[in-house]
């Protein structure tokens, strides 16, 4: 497992080189098509509750999503990234909820303000939306390395929760094949700016 793993990184090196070069128009123009594609897709449109995140810097951009989710009425929670790496939740009350928060050794995030709901409360999301780096034909995402979605994906196993399971990429990001190791599962559907594809029937 330690070849996959070192693969992983050489990966995971080349994916966000790639996306350090994207300029903020190419940025934004993603950012304003995937929000088409993805708000649309069957996993969210029947969702009460949809677990999200907040994009920042060149990643796929999340905000207008979360935004036409939260303006349907669906119920969106936000991470809240813990000293161990784990995520706790909170509500996303609209733009003027979020925090911009520093985190010793990472990137700053944009957080919800709002009351913490516990890091269980993933488990009650009807779908839950990924970052993601790279995912294959298989459905296998390759993530940024932290281990905060490997311990949701693990804590939604545990409790016998099946949301929908949805990451969100730039279109080069759809790969033949990810390294994988036995903790990693697939998901269901990946969204990009030119399309959907889904690994197993919504």
């Amino acid at each position: 497992m330690t070849e996959n793993r070192s693969a992983k990184s050489d990966l995971r090196r080349e994916l966000i080189a790639s996306r350090r070069a994207l300029t903020p128009e190419a940025v934004e123009d993603a950012a304003a098509r995937l929000a088409v594609r993805a708000i649309d897709l069957p996993e969210l449109a029947g969702a009460g509750t949809v677990a999200a995140y907040v994009s920042v810097g060149t990643e796929p951009g999340t905000r207008a999503l979360i935004d036409g989710l939260r303006a349907r009425g669906t119920r969106v929670l936000l991470p809240v990234l813990l000293p161990d790496n784990d995520l706790d939740w909170a509500v996303y009350e609209g733009p003027e909820s979020l925090a911009e928060v520093a985190h010793a050794g990472k990137m700053r995030l944009l957080e919800p303000a709002g009351p913490r709901l516990g890091p269980a409360a993933v488990t009650g999301a009807d779908a839950v939306l990924l970052p993601g780096l790279a995912v294959d034909a298989r459905g296998m995402r390759l993530g940024r390395g932290g281990g905060s979605y490997d311990r949701v994906l693990a804590r939604l196993e545990a409790a016998r929760s099946h949301p929908d399971l949805v990451v969100l990429l730039y279109d080069a990001e759809v790969v033949d094949r990810v390294p994988e190791e036995p903790h990693d599962r697939p998901v269901d559907a990946v969204a990009t700016p030119s399309g959907v594809r889904r690994f197993r029937a919504a």
